[in-house]
Protein backbone atom coordinates (compact mmCIF):
# COMPACT_ATOMS: atom_id res chain seq x y z
CA UNK A 1 0.00 0.00 0.00
CA UNK A 2 1.33 3.39 -0.94
CA UNK A 3 2.02 5.67 1.97
CA UNK A 4 -1.23 7.58 2.26
CA UNK A 5 -2.21 9.95 5.01
CA UNK A 6 -3.61 8.12 8.02
CA UNK A 7 -5.88 9.61 10.67
CA UNK A 8 -4.87 7.98 13.93
CA UNK A 9 -7.41 8.03 16.73
CA UNK A 10 -5.96 7.62 20.22
CA UNK A 11 -7.21 5.85 23.31
CA UNK A 12 -9.73 8.51 24.24
CA UNK A 13 -11.17 8.26 20.72
CA UNK A 14 -10.28 4.61 20.21
CA UNK A 15 -12.53 3.33 18.15
CA UNK A 16 -13.36 2.24 11.96
CA UNK A 17 -10.30 -15.46 6.67
CA UNK A 18 -11.37 -17.42 4.10
CA UNK A 19 -14.89 -18.59 3.31
CA UNK A 20 -16.68 -19.89 0.29
CA UNK A 21 -20.11 -18.45 1.05
CA UNK A 22 -21.93 -15.40 2.39
CA UNK A 23 -23.40 -16.99 5.48
CA UNK A 24 -22.12 -16.97 9.06
CA UNK A 25 -21.26 -20.67 8.88
CA UNK A 26 -17.92 -21.61 10.33
CA UNK A 27 -15.08 -22.39 7.95
CA UNK A 28 -12.44 -25.03 8.34
CA UNK A 29 -8.75 -24.22 8.44
CA UNK A 30 -7.25 -24.12 4.94
CA UNK A 31 -3.87 -25.60 4.22
CA UNK A 32 -1.16 -23.48 2.54
CA UNK A 33 -1.92 -24.88 -0.90
CA UNK A 34 -5.58 -23.88 -0.62
CA UNK A 35 -4.66 -20.43 0.72
CA UNK A 36 -2.56 -19.83 -2.36
CA UNK A 37 -5.66 -19.96 -4.59
CA UNK A 38 -6.26 -16.37 -3.53
CA UNK A 39 -4.32 -13.74 -5.43
CA UNK A 40 -1.14 -12.98 -3.51
CA UNK A 41 -1.07 -9.63 -1.72
CA UNK A 42 1.97 -7.50 -0.98
CA UNK A 43 2.91 -7.13 2.65
CA UNK A 44 2.09 -3.78 4.25
CA UNK A 45 5.36 -1.78 4.24
CA UNK A 46 6.74 -0.91 7.66
CA UNK A 47 7.04 2.67 6.40
CA UNK A 48 3.23 2.75 6.31
CA UNK A 49 3.05 2.22 10.08
CA UNK A 50 3.68 5.59 11.77
CA UNK A 51 6.10 5.71 14.69
CA UNK A 52 4.36 5.30 18.05
CA UNK A 53 1.49 3.40 16.44
CA UNK A 54 2.75 -0.14 16.85
CA UNK A 55 1.49 -0.85 20.38
CA UNK A 56 -1.84 0.99 20.21
CA UNK A 57 -5.26 -0.03 18.99
CA UNK A 58 -6.25 2.78 16.65
CA UNK A 59 -8.38 3.10 13.57
CA UNK A 60 -6.98 5.19 10.77
CA UNK A 61 -8.48 6.67 7.63
CA UNK A 62 -6.87 5.89 4.29
CA UNK A 63 -7.44 7.85 1.11
CA UNK A 64 -6.69 7.45 -2.55
CA UNK A 65 -3.61 9.35 -3.77
CA UNK A 66 -4.46 13.01 -4.19
CA UNK A 67 -7.54 12.78 -1.97
CA UNK A 68 -5.99 13.46 1.42
CA UNK A 69 -8.49 15.37 3.50
CA UNK A 70 -7.73 19.04 4.12
CA UNK A 71 -10.34 21.04 6.05
CA UNK A 72 -12.34 23.25 3.76
CA UNK A 73 -11.26 21.55 0.55
CA UNK A 74 -12.86 18.11 0.69
CA UNK A 75 -16.37 16.86 1.25
CA UNK A 76 -17.00 14.18 3.81
CA UNK A 77 -20.24 12.88 5.32
CA UNK A 78 -22.03 9.99 6.91
CA UNK A 79 -21.94 8.44 3.45
CA UNK A 80 -19.96 9.90 0.56
CA UNK A 81 -22.42 9.70 -2.30
CA UNK A 82 -19.84 9.26 -5.06
CA UNK A 83 -18.30 6.31 -3.22
CA UNK A 84 -21.51 4.31 -2.72
CA UNK A 85 -21.81 0.89 -4.33
CA UNK A 86 -24.70 0.31 -6.73
CA UNK A 87 -27.75 -0.76 -4.78
CA UNK A 88 -28.10 -4.53 -4.69
CA UNK A 89 -24.38 -5.16 -5.19
CA UNK A 90 -22.81 -8.47 -4.24
CA UNK A 91 -19.34 -7.41 -3.09
CA UNK A 92 -16.61 -10.03 -3.15
CA UNK A 93 -14.34 -10.22 -0.11
CA UNK A 94 -11.19 -12.23 0.53
CA UNK A 95 -9.78 -12.66 4.01
CA UNK A 96 -6.05 -13.22 3.80
CA UNK A 97 -4.46 -14.63 6.92
CA UNK A 98 -5.86 -14.78 10.43
CA UNK A 99 -6.97 -17.89 12.28
CA UNK A 100 -10.15 -19.82 11.60
CA UNK A 101 -11.83 -18.20 14.61
CA UNK A 102 -10.82 -14.70 13.57
CA UNK A 103 -12.02 -15.21 10.00
CA UNK A 104 -15.35 -16.60 11.21
CA UNK A 105 -15.89 -13.65 13.53
CA UNK A 106 -15.14 -11.13 10.79
CA UNK A 107 -17.64 -12.82 8.48
CA UNK A 108 -20.24 -12.96 11.22
CA UNK A 109 -20.09 -9.28 12.08
CA UNK A 110 -19.54 -7.97 8.56
CA UNK A 111 -22.85 -9.53 7.61
CA UNK A 112 -24.66 -7.45 10.23
CA UNK A 113 -24.93 -4.72 7.57
CA UNK A 114 -26.71 -7.03 5.13
CA UNK A 115 -29.58 -7.51 7.54
CA UNK A 116 -30.60 -3.91 6.83
CA UNK A 117 -28.88 -2.91 3.58
CA UNK A 118 -29.52 -4.26 0.10
CA UNK A 119 -25.87 -5.33 -0.12
CA UNK A 120 -24.32 -8.77 0.19
CA UNK A 121 -20.74 -9.75 0.98
CA UNK A 122 -19.55 -12.84 -0.89
CA UNK A 123 -16.48 -14.28 0.83
CA UNK A 124 -14.34 -16.04 -1.77
CA UNK A 125 -11.37 -18.39 -1.59
CA UNK A 126 -9.93 -17.91 -5.07
CA UNK A 127 -9.24 -15.10 -7.49
CA UNK A 128 -9.12 -11.38 -6.75
CA UNK A 129 -11.80 -9.92 -4.49
CA UNK A 130 -13.09 -6.34 -4.56
CA UNK A 131 -12.40 -5.99 -0.82
CA UNK A 132 -9.16 -7.63 0.29
CA UNK A 133 -8.74 -8.00 4.04
CA UNK A 134 -5.43 -8.63 5.80
CA UNK A 135 -4.56 -9.14 9.46
CA UNK A 136 -1.19 -7.43 9.77
CA UNK A 137 -0.44 -6.93 13.46
CA UNK A 138 0.49 -3.43 14.66
CA UNK A 139 -0.63 -1.79 11.40
CA UNK A 140 -3.94 -0.56 12.81
CA UNK A 141 -7.44 -1.24 11.56
CA UNK A 142 -8.72 0.64 8.52
CA UNK A 143 -10.66 0.43 5.29
CA UNK A 144 -10.83 2.43 2.11
CA UNK A 145 -14.14 4.22 1.73
CA UNK A 146 -16.74 2.50 -0.44
CA UNK A 147 -15.82 2.07 -4.10
CA UNK A 148 -12.35 3.53 -3.49
CA UNK A 149 -11.39 -0.10 -2.98
CA UNK A 150 -11.81 -0.67 -6.70
CA UNK A 151 -9.01 1.82 -7.41
CA UNK A 152 -6.45 -0.02 -5.26
CA UNK A 153 -3.98 -2.31 -7.04
CA UNK A 154 -5.22 -5.90 -6.98
CA UNK A 155 -2.11 -7.08 -5.12
CA UNK A 156 -2.71 -4.71 -2.19
CA UNK A 157 -5.07 -4.82 0.75
CA UNK A 158 -8.11 -2.56 1.01
CA UNK A 159 -8.84 -3.31 4.67
CA UNK A 160 -6.77 -4.43 7.64
CA UNK A 161 -7.46 -5.61 11.17
CA UNK A 162 -4.35 -4.98 13.22
CA UNK A 163 -5.12 -6.52 16.61
CA UNK A 164 -7.49 -9.45 16.15
CA UNK A 165 -6.49 -12.84 17.56
CA UNK A 166 -8.17 -15.83 19.17
CA UNK A 167 -8.30 -13.99 22.52
CA UNK A 168 -10.18 -10.98 21.15
CA UNK A 169 -13.56 -10.48 22.83
CA UNK A 170 -16.80 -10.73 20.88
CA UNK A 171 -17.56 -7.08 21.68
CA UNK A 172 -14.25 -6.00 20.11
CA UNK A 173 -14.80 -8.20 17.05
CA UNK A 174 -18.24 -6.61 16.73
CA UNK A 175 -17.13 -3.01 17.24
CA UNK A 176 -14.17 -3.03 14.90
CA UNK A 177 -15.51 -5.32 12.18
CA UNK A 178 -18.87 -3.58 11.80
CA UNK A 179 -17.11 -0.21 11.88
CA UNK A 180 -14.58 -1.04 9.17
CA UNK A 181 -17.16 -2.68 6.90
CA UNK A 182 -19.24 0.46 7.42
CA UNK A 183 -16.35 2.39 5.88
CA UNK A 184 -16.29 -0.18 3.07
CA UNK A 185 -19.94 0.68 2.36
CA UNK A 186 -19.10 4.39 2.14
CA UNK A 187 -19.67 5.53 5.72
CA UNK A 188 -17.41 8.07 7.43
CA UNK A 189 -16.65 8.80 11.08
CA UNK A 190 -19.61 10.11 13.05
CA UNK A 191 -17.63 12.44 15.29
CA UNK A 192 -17.10 14.69 12.25
CA UNK A 193 -20.76 14.57 11.22
CA UNK A 194 -21.91 17.87 9.66
CA UNK A 195 -24.50 18.28 12.40
CA UNK A 196 -22.28 17.25 15.31
CA UNK A 197 -21.79 19.87 18.02
CA UNK A 198 -19.25 18.19 20.26
CA UNK A 199 -18.09 20.67 22.93
CA UNK A 200 -14.41 19.92 22.62
CA UNK A 201 -12.08 21.44 25.21
CA UNK A 202 -9.57 22.31 22.53
CA UNK A 203 -6.57 23.18 24.74
CA UNK A 204 -6.91 19.83 26.53
CA UNK A 205 -7.34 17.97 23.26
CA UNK A 206 -4.27 19.67 21.77
CA UNK A 207 -2.23 18.81 24.87
CA UNK A 208 -3.40 15.20 24.98
CA UNK A 209 -2.68 14.44 21.33
CA UNK A 210 0.66 16.26 21.44
CA UNK A 211 1.90 13.43 23.65
CA UNK A 212 2.59 9.75 23.01
CA UNK A 213 1.70 7.84 20.96
CA UNK A 214 0.32 10.40 18.50
CA UNK A 215 2.63 13.44 18.74
CA UNK A 216 0.17 15.46 16.65
CA UNK A 217 0.58 19.10 15.77
CA UNK A 218 -2.36 21.44 16.30
CA UNK A 219 -3.02 21.31 12.56
CA UNK A 220 -3.26 17.53 12.69
CA UNK A 221 -5.70 17.68 15.59
CA UNK A 222 -7.78 20.24 13.71
CA UNK A 223 -7.84 17.98 10.67
CA UNK A 224 -8.45 14.68 12.42
CA UNK A 225 -10.89 15.69 15.14
CA UNK A 226 -12.42 19.13 14.73
CA UNK A 227 -13.04 19.40 10.99
CA UNK A 228 -16.62 18.54 10.07
CA UNK A 229 -17.98 17.01 6.93
CA UNK A 230 -19.40 19.00 4.08
CA UNK A 231 -23.02 18.40 3.13
CA UNK A 232 -22.60 19.15 -0.57
CA UNK A 233 -21.54 15.68 -1.72
CA UNK A 234 -22.91 13.53 1.08
CA UNK A 235 -25.96 11.66 2.28
CA UNK A 236 -26.41 11.70 6.02
CA UNK A 237 -28.88 11.18 8.86
CA UNK A 238 -29.22 13.13 12.07
CA UNK A 239 -26.14 13.11 14.28
CA UNK A 240 -26.09 9.91 16.33
CA UNK A 241 -23.78 9.55 19.34
CA UNK A 242 -24.70 5.85 19.50
CA UNK A 243 -23.57 5.16 15.92
CA UNK A 244 -21.13 2.30 15.33
CA UNK A 245 -19.18 4.85 13.28
CA UNK A 246 -18.62 7.08 16.34
CA UNK A 247 -15.51 6.80 18.48
CA UNK A 248 -15.58 6.95 22.24
CA UNK A 249 -14.94 10.41 23.65
CA UNK A 250 -13.74 10.99 27.19
CA UNK A 251 -15.52 13.61 29.27
CA UNK A 252 -12.06 14.95 30.17
CA UNK A 253 -11.70 16.25 26.61
CA UNK A 254 -14.95 18.24 26.53
CA UNK A 255 -16.03 21.42 28.26
CA UNK A 256 -19.28 20.21 29.81
CA UNK A 257 -18.72 16.54 30.54
CA UNK A 258 -20.11 15.36 27.21
CA UNK A 259 -18.88 11.86 26.44
CA UNK A 260 -19.49 8.96 24.09
CA UNK A 261 -19.12 5.37 25.23
CA UNK A 262 -17.79 2.40 23.32
CA UNK A 263 -20.37 1.66 20.64
CA UNK A 264 -20.13 -2.02 19.76
CA UNK A 265 -23.32 -2.66 17.76
CA UNK A 266 -25.40 -0.96 15.09
CA UNK A 267 -27.63 1.71 16.59
CA UNK A 268 -31.29 2.06 15.56
CA UNK A 269 -30.29 5.10 13.49
CA UNK A 270 -27.47 3.14 11.83
CA UNK A 271 -29.99 0.49 10.79
CA UNK A 272 -32.51 2.99 9.46
CA UNK A 273 -29.88 5.03 7.68
CA UNK A 274 -28.10 2.19 5.87
CA UNK A 275 -31.52 0.88 4.81
CA UNK A 276 -32.21 4.26 3.22
CA UNK A 277 -28.82 4.34 1.49
CA UNK A 278 -29.19 0.81 0.13
CA UNK A 279 -32.97 0.18 0.15
CA UNK A 280 -34.31 -3.35 -0.24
Amino acid sequence: MELHKKILLGSFISMAIVSCNTTNDNVEEKNPQEQQTLSALQAIPQADIPAGFEKTQMCKDVYLPGQDYIPGTASKGAVVTSKKWPNGSVITVSLNGGTTKVRNKVMQYANEWSQYANIKFNFITSGTAQIRVTFTANAGSYSYIGKDALSIASNKETMNFGWFNDSTSDSEFSRTTIHEFGHALGMIHEHQHPLAAIPWDKPKVYAYYAGAPNYWSQAQVDNNLFAKYSTSQTQYSTYDKLSIMHYSISSTLTTNGFSVGNNTVLSPTDKQFIASVYPK
